[in-house]
């Protein structure tokens, strides 16, 4: 479809990407002209011709069409990285049914210039027979700081400015009229923040040995690459096959052509053992971001990718963005991970927005994962994606570790109430006799789950939100929502019983009751709280990592992607809490939970051992995780998906309604399910699983059909609802693809 309005930025710089301007699409370059087109357009009063990005575009004119300029030009040579990024944002917004401002403040998300570091050094420029003289000339003149930095350069002729300040007390004052007269000057560094590489080792640049499956997958990369085909691959290998050796193998092909390369790995898997694997390799090739790094250190990274000083840019999704002008690969690591779909607008998928960045760059995509997504396995399946399969684990002698079920059911009615199975308290009083480590996962935080009222059965739940709240700590109530917190109280807020308490064992609590059972134990925990300080995680891995620790406890973050050749015994407590979630991929992600942390166990050659501790052990999910058998889940998951009409075997999106007026909300709802009832398969409107968040209730309406480009009419329909009507002014919708 042809357009005839282009909104365009004429300045890319970010903090600008609020103010485009319209211009007229020229006929004859209508067809020529799409999102992240760099085009030429008179500008200002003098009509001086500068350059702009296509933004948007569209059929309806702002204001007085008379008044609107034309472009006047396609501007030459090939696209810039800002061009791919421009139409990538809006490929997002026509996918995701946000606005391009929304896209644009994605794709572009280093918003604003941070001043950079500067490093200031004071050189000296006298010769040895000046200096001595100055030196002189200072001392009788009582200039007694002067004197100090004279004489320190005797020792150094470069003497650092925060050194100067600190150790030789030396103000600007002193320091500007020593500058004036010539006898020293002062030179600025950029200092660049983040990864200090100056700490870190050399990359060694050894040769690695691959194994016949690991070599099997690299050379079918090579192939295709060397050919010029450019595949989406998945690599499915069990938890320790060496999916990273074989990444790196296909890193270091592409960036022999001069090529760059964007790792995303999710961010609870984003620590310090992680990275150095790639750094010893590749050395200072790499940026690294994550949220732990200030605004400062993140601006730093951005700019060094973009003036092409660094070829390979490792982080979590917003790493998908990077200014790379001569992409060659992406890689996603652990492609199941929930972490990959953003849950605020655009509410994209990074797997779907990188095979998009990928056809844009003429790059190719390669997934990991021990446990693929449905997705992306039915698609492997089906012939769409290259299937690379790794059945062994990579270290000789290592084998896949023992697994087995503790029915808690059974375990109460044995008389045993204790957090842990007998089989679990027995193995982990075997590994501590033989100085070997554990791992005890628990997919929880905090102290209780929740507090409620032995005498009414009432929990303490917050007023702003439909939640219960979390107590932290013995004394604090939080809400995990809106962040409400009350002191625990003595009494029952229903009904005034003294009888209240919390209910669940979180982390901390988990942490007591492994203190007191195995006293001579040295435990550390790592969890949210834990690791709130910047260095947190890497503080705690090191520490485990060392043998400082003989039971690490925690939550998700301690079983994605670590590997501690110590760990022999892995303990799974609650494994079935994330089978009763609100979410028909419940199963899919137990089991991927369960695999996951199965798999810490026995890496280094030494026998592993599991213990799944459930209330559901007949559980199908239980079942093949205890076999660690994706084929085996898989069958039965996608069956039942297919039974019950559910992705991947169809598309489906979610449309959120949320408005403060709750008979308003349940009336738009309803008018907008009347409606695209007549052209799709729609489930509700229904209570969100938290139906009111800071006083805002909230919606859901569940939409499913065979073809993605049906959703896209959905959205059209909606709008031109809520365009027919005053009330909709008030309820706030969103978009959610699955």
């Amino acid at each position: 479809m042809a357009y005839q309005y282009a909104d365009i930025i004429i300045d890319i710089s970010h903090e600008k990407v609020d103010r485009p301007f319209q211009y007229r699409i020229p006929t004859h370059l209508a067809e020529e002209i799409t999102a992240g087109t760099c085009v030429t357009v008179p500008f200002g009063k003098g009509n001086s011709l500068r350059t702009g990005y296509v933004v948007g575009m569209g059929n309806t004119a702002e204001y007085d069409p008379s008044r609107i300029k034309e472009i006047a030009g396609i501007a030459p040579g090939s696209m810039s990285v800002q061009s791919q990024l421009i139409r990538l944002a809006w490929w997002m917004r026509e996918r995701y049914g946000a606005t391009m401002n929304q896209t644009l403040k994605t794709v572009l998300p280093v918003k604003e210039k941070i001043k950079p570091r500067e490093k200031k050094t004071l050189h000296c420029l006298l010769n040895q027979e000046e200096l001595e003289a100055a030196i002189l000339a200072a001392q009788k003149r009582h200039y007694k700081a002067r004197v100090r930095l004279l004489e320190a350069f005797r020792d150094n002729l470069d003497i650092p400015m925060e050194f100067a300040r600190r150790e030789l007390d030396l103000t600007l004052a002193a320091i500007r009229p020593m500058e004036e007269q010539g006898q020293l000057s002062v030179k600025v560094s950029r200092e660049e923040r983040g990864l200090n590489h100056a700490k870190l080792p050399r990359p060694a640049g050894q040769t690695v040995h691959l194994n016949e499956e690991q070599q099997a997958a690299v050379d079918r990369f090579c192939e295709d690459y060397e050919t010029g085909k450019r595949e989406t691959y998945l690599i499915h290998g069990v938890t320790g096959s060496g999916k990273t050796e074989v990444y790196m193998e296909l890193m270091a092909r592409v960036l022999r052509d001069g090529k760059q390369v964007i790792l995303l790995i999710p961010e609870i898997s984003l620590t310090y053992q992680t990275v150095m694997r790639f750094y010893r390799r590749f050395g200072d090739q790499i940026a690294i971001l994550n949220s732990r790094l200030s605004a400062g250190e993140r601006y730093d990274q951005w700019e060094r990718a973009a003036r092409g000083e660094v070829s390979v840019m490792i982080g979590p999704r917003s790493a998908l963005f990077a200014p790379f002008s001569n992409l060659g690969l992406i890689l996603i690591d652990e492609e199941h991970e929930g972490a990959y779909k953003s849950e605020t607008m655009p509410r994209y998928h990074a797997r779907e927005v990188a095979a998009e960045r990928a056809r844009l760059s003429g790059a190719s995509l390669v997934l990991g994962s021990a446990t693929p997504s449905l997705e992306s396995y039915l698609r492997a399946q089906n012939g769409e994606y290259v299937l690379l399969p790794l059945h062994h684990r990579a270290v000789a002698g290592s084998i896949l570790p023992k697994v087995q079920i503790a029915d808690m059911r059974a375990e109460m009615q044995a008389g045993n109430k204790s957090v842990f199975s007998r089989s679990l308290d027995a193995m982990l009083t075997e590994r501590l006799a033989r100085g070997e480590q554990a791992m005890l996962f628990m997919n929880r935080r905090g102290y209780s789950n929740f507090v409620s009222c032995r005498s009414c059965g009432k929990a303490v739940t917050c007023p702003h939100c439909d939640v219960s709240l979390t107590l932290h700590g013995k004394n604090r109530l939080v809400c995990h929502y809106c962040g409400y917190t009350i002191p625990l109280m003595k009494q029952c807020p229903s009904c005034g019983s003294p009888y209240i308490a919390g209910f669940g064992a979180g982390t901390q609590k988990m942490e007591e009751f492994t203190k007191i059972r195995f006293p001579d134990a040295r435990i550390l925990r790592m969890d949210a709280d834990t690791t709130a300080k910047k260095g947190g995680h890497e503080a705690i891995l090191e520490a485990f990592a060392n043998r400082e620790a003989d039971i690490l406890i925690g939550t998700q973050m301690i079983v994605k992607g670590h590997d501690f050749p110590g760990v022999t015994l892995v303990g799974i407590l609650a494994a079935d809490l994330s089978l009763n979630t609100p979410d028909y991929r419940s199963a899919e992600r137990t089991f991927q939970l369960l695999t996951q942390a199965a798999g810490r166990a026995g890496r280094a050659g030494k026998p592993g051992d599991v213990v799944i501790q459930t209330y559901r052990p007949e559980h199908y999910a239980v079942q093949a995780a205890a076999a660690q058998n994706y084929e085996l889940f898989y069958s039965h998951e996608i069956n039942y998906r297919r039974l019950l009409h559910y992705p991947p075997v169809c598309q489906m999106a979610a449309v959120y309604f949320a408005c403060g007026d709750e008979a308003v909300l349940d009336e738009c709802a309803e008018m907008a399910a009347r409606r695209l009832r007549e052209s799709a398969e729609c489930i509700g409107p229904v209570p969100a699983p938290v139906y009111k968040v800071n006083d805002i209730y909230r919606k859901i309406l569940y939409i499913k059909c065979e073809k993605c480009a049906i959703l896209d009419q959905i959205r059209g329909q909606i709008e031109t609802l809520a365009a027919a009507d005053t009330k909709w002014q008030a309820v706030q919708i969103q978009y959610d693809i699955s």
